[in-house]
Order: C-alpha cells, then structure tokens, then sequence
C-alpha cells in the first residue's frame, strides 16, 4: 500500500479532512507524524551491505501529471506500483487515485513507453468498488506488482484489496484489513504483460499467523522474488489501530512456487530495515547476487534502500535524496517504483510524488537515474 496510515493519522493530528489533505502541504505535516513516532529522518549515506546508489540524472518536472493524455479522469492522481523494463519496452502499474471517496475509489493503470519520459495509458487492469461502509473487502486496490511466472509461462499480479470506512478513533479504517491477491495474464508468454487478468485467489491475509507487530491495516504491500528455487517476499503491514500510529514494518514471507502457497516464515520480528518505518519494498536482484530492495521512507524526499547477500537478512537502511533545486517539483516524494537496470551499473528509478502547488499539488509520476557502486571489500 501507499503511505495512507500514515496521511491519515497527519490528517487526524492536523485537522482537516482526508480528502482536501490530499491536496494540502503534505511534507511538513508528514515530518510532524513522524516526529510524534519518534522516526529518524536524516538521510544515511553509508553503503547498504558495501552498495551505494547516486543520482546521476533527475529530472525536475514529473514524466507523468495532471494534464497528462490518459490522466484526465483521475482526480488524485498516482501513488504506488511498479515499473519494469521488457523488450525495450517501460511497462508502468500503478495505483490511480481515480475519485471519491479518496484513497478507496481506486483503478490499477497500465501505461508504456519507449524512453520512461514520454507515457501513453494502455489500459485500465482493474477498479475498486469505492464501498465506503466496511464490507467490501475490495472496496480499495493498491499496489499492482507484475512478476514472470517461468513455471506457468503467464505474468502474474500481485495486489493489496482493502475495505475502507470512516475513520473510528483511534482506528484509521480508510484502508484496512489488507488482503494479497494473485491474478494471472490470460495471454501466455512475455508479451502477455498487458493482460488481461484473471483472479486466481488471495495468497497471504490477516489471521492466526499474523506476527505480533502486525496490525489493522491488514497486509499492505507483498512483493516476491526468486531465491533458487523456491520464493521469497517481503509483505508489509501497520498499526493502525493506533494513534499515533507506531510502527509501519515488513516481514518475510515463503512459498515453494510463486503461486504458493505462501506462509510467513518463522519468528516475530520484522525484517528490520529502519526501526519505525518501512513500507512498499520492491525487490531486484544484482549480477553479483545481491538482493536490492527500495522502499518508503520518513526522510525528506528520500528513498530508502537496503541489501541482504542471502535474501533473508537485511541491511539497514540508507538513502537517496533528491537534489533540491528551484525547479524541482516533488513536494512530497512518496513511492518508488522499483529500480531498473540500464546496464554498466546504471539503473532507471521511477516514483511517486506529491507535487509542488506550481503542479497542482497531484500526485504524480518522476525519474531519476542512479549510479551504483561496490565497495571493494563488499565484492565477492
């Protein structure tokens, strides 16, 4: 899921409704939650596991906004999903903020392009029912991340289905009791990417062997990678139950197929990336082994990033940051979009953001490209 806990407690410590927060100076009211939880936002520029990423390009207008072709009829704008690269091809899944009521009415975009600047919408992949009274259990999607499915030879997509209803303080109840859902292309191959897509069945939820940190946003993002082979994930959750909210982790999750069935792996602690929060984490997995996983972070347009060399134990976190400059447009950087390798330790990093009052305060769609080194003694 995107950061909506935690916009949603802001919302509640600052007044206001959800809705015109969403439009509001987001930054500075997310450093005050963040405060309140006692989260650490300086960036940390030490290498993650002996890897370090930097900004080599960044463009300071978003690739994708309000007056977008595709975007008219999507009031909020984007927060969330992924992005991979396919036979030259960027193929972008995001979450679109399409209507009201904000953060529930809620459709997955499939959009494409040549170079990562210039986007055309392909599709809409699914749309939630926008229910606003709790019973819906997919009354709000988020977070569609495709993955290739070499033993079914079909992309599958991952995703987090919520119900959604007024908030009951102290509860935030706009997203919760989050379920993953796995659904397959119904054309075979690579080219199958742009679907459609078929409901195969929830694949991990709240219950019985749900971790003690664990909380009542239910699962809120699920990302899996192949270790060998079987699979690995990091899934995610929230304590929403909470005012304010604690604390925002991840847990590492298992399955002997990506089609599952998947469980959560043994012991009670979150993976622990940052010690207050960590969020939407999206895996890839370097020449040399490495796993890589970038994620939400409280530092100020940041990206948090973090390495493990066996996929279970992870670094703690460091930090990308934007550079500020006067035309830069991000107000609120929220959601990257996972990292893209361009080749000669080059990768292309899409997000997404909450944009300056200049571009109507929308969230949309930005790139940079970064720069990975190695510490020596880090190589094996």
């Amino acid at each position: 899921m995107k950061r909506a806990s935690l916009c949603l407690c802001t919302a509640m410590l600052l007044g206001g409704s959800a809705a015109a927060h969403a439009e509001d100076d987001h930054a500075d009211a997310l450093q005050a939650v963040a405060a309140a939880a006692g989260a650490e936002t300086r960036p940390t520029t030490r290498p993650a596991a002996g890897v370090r990423f930097t900004i080599v390009r960044q463009l300071d207008e978003p690739v994708i906004h309000k007056s977008s072709p595709g975007a008219e009829d999507n009031k909020y704008g984007f927060e969330g999903g992924s992005a991979i690269k396919l036979n030259g091809t960027y193929h972008l899944f995001t979450s679109e903020m399409a209507g009201d009521p904000w953060w529930t009415r809620m459709r997955f975009g499939h959009w494409t392009s040549r170079d990562a600047v210039r986007w055309q919408r392909v599709s809409t992949l699914y749309e939630s029912s926008g229910d606003y009274t709790g019973k819906d259990p997919r009354a709000a999607l988020w977070s569609p991340m495709p993955i290739f499915n070499e033993r079914e030879d079909r992309w599958n997509l991952f995703y987090v289905a919520y119900r959604s209803a007024p908030d009951t303080p102290p509860e935030s109840r706009r997203n919760y009791d989050g379920h993953i859902w796995r659904a397959i292309s119904e054309a075979p191959g690579r080219d199958g990417i742009a679907g459609p897509y078929k409901d195969i069945g929830v694949v991990l939820k709240p219950g019985p062997d749900c971790k003690k940190w664990e909380g009542l946003q239910g699962t809120d993002s699920f990302f899996p990678y192949q270790v060998g082979r079987k699979w690995h994930a990091l899934y995610g959750s929230a304590q929403t139950q909470y005012q304010p909210i604690p604390f925002w982790g991840v847990g590492l999750a298992e399955a002997p197929e990506l089609a599952g069935p998947w469980k959560r792996c043994a012991g009670d602690e979150p993976v622990p990336i940052d010690s207050v929060f960590t969020e939407n984490p999206i895996v890839c997995r370097l020449g040399d082994g490495t796993y890589i996983a970038v994620c939400d972070t409280f530092v100020p347009n940041g990206i948090a990033y973090s390495a493990s060399r066996d996929s279970v134990h992870w670094s703690p976190a460091s930090h990308i940051v934007l550079k500020q400059t006067e035309t830069l447009w991000v107000k609120d950087l929220r959601t990257p979009l996972g990292l893209i390798d361009e080749g000669n330790d080059t990768f292309t990093l899409l997000y997404t953001a909450y944009a300056t009052p200049a571009w109507k305060s929308y969230g949309c769609v930005g790139l940079i490209t970064v720069r990975m080194e190695i510490a020596k003694s880090a190589k094996p």
